[in-house]
């Protein structure tokens, strides 16, 4: 009888065996650490595209700004589409759900950096909370 706790494969085979219960997390694993990154960036892009294409309508019906100002905010907007199915997960759903917190971050960004606002305490508490969210749902152990 086998100790539950013994890995069932040799350690040359697996990346992490042997290495603890929480070898993924430690960044013992490359792979796991380029596709974290592949997911940060492709949200962070995604973000950008987003907001920039929701600018280019509010520019449009809220500060009178040309019908053309459409034209690129479309675009923007298949790219925030497009960004968003290069994030390596399993479900939609759950993609989706972890990049609301990337996107929350970005708008209050977008509020200082794009629109000369200073985020107050509770923008940057709620953005915060979005973003540990958005940790818990993507980097959440997951059962088989």
């Amino acid at each position: 009888m086998r100790c539950r706790h013994t890995p069932a494969t040799p350690s040359g085979s697996d990346p992490v065996a042997g290495r603890g219960r929480y070898a993924r997390w430690s960044g013992a694993d490359r792979e796991v650490s380029s596709a974290t990154m592949s997911t940060i960036l492709a949200y962070a892009g995604a973000a950008l595209a987003e907001i920039s294409g929701c600018f280019a309508f509010w520019a449009w019906l809220r500060l009178d700004r040309s019908p053309l100002w459409l034209v690129p905010g479309m675009a923007s907007l298949a790219l925030f589409a497009w960004l968003l199915t290069l994030v390596e997960s399993e479900a939609a759903g759950r993609s989706y759900a972890a990049y609301g917190g990337v996107y929350v971050l970005a708008s209050v960004l977008w509020l200082w950096l794009a629109e000369g606002r200073t985020p107050d305490r509770w923008d940057i508490a709620g953005s915060a909370v979005c973003i540990a969210g958005a940790g818990l749902i993507l980097l959440g152990p997951r059962s088989a």
